[in-house]
């Protein structure tokens, strides 16, 4: 049975073109400029560290974000809420940032953890990356990112899709922001890369 070659690259140009719109529609309003400021302050001005969270498709991006600032000079980890109930909320401390990521910002394992964050250490500061301004997560935060009002180009309008391409977008700028704004060298780079491609690449 063939294939309807054109008909299946029409389709995806349409895929395509609607994750561009949501990218360019993201809102450059401050937020990632205000979380790079805060950032700054507790873990490079008072050696805090960020301390990343998210539930499914938002704590791998989490994960990835935490790695990325690990790698660009900005101390930071993952901590998985569900393990925070269990005794892993003792990595926190006053000065550090947590940095909770939710599309829809009603995420119950990331508000508890948010609660429970501020009655062990109640000078923590809470960057926010949500797409809902009006939410309870928002409503908390410190510095909140918003992804903007996208719809998923899944067919269900369910699967995370294009609102984790908002987000992937964001956290790249704001790693990219932050590497700026701390003046990160190439030299600083390969201090933290000493196998693989880029550490050698690095090195050159």
């Amino acid at each position: 049975k063939s294939i309807n070659i054109k008909t299946n690259m029409g389709e995806l140009k349409d895929l395509i073109d609607q994750e561009i719109e949501a990218i360019n529609n993201i809102p450059l309003n401050g937020g990632i400029e205000n979380a790079v400021e805060l950032i700054y302050q507790n873990v490079h001005q008072q050696s805090g560290k960020v301390v990343v969270s998210g539930v499914g498709k938002a704590g791998h991006i989490g994960l990835q974000l935490s790695t990325m600032l690990c790698s660009t000079g900005t101390s930071a980890c993952f901590l998985n809420p569900l393990e925070a109930q269990h005794g892993d909320l003792g990595v926190l401390q006053n000065r550090d940032v947590l940095f909770a990521i939710s599309n829809s910002g009603l995420t119950r394992e990331i508000l508890e953890l948010v609660e429970l964050s501020e009655k062990l250490c109640p000078e923590i500061k809470l960057i926010v990356l949500t797409k809902n301004p009006e939410s309870p997560l928002a409503e908390m935060a410190n510095v909140a990112i918003l992804t903007g009002q996208t719809d998923e180009i899944c067919p269900l309008g369910l699967t995370p899709t294009t609102s984790t391409t908002t987000m992937n977008v964001i956290t790249d700028l704001l790693v990219i922001t932050l590497m700026k704004k701390i003046n990160f060298t190439k030299e600083m780079y390969a201090l933290r890369h000493h196998s693989g491609y880029l550490g050698a690449k690095s090195k050159q």
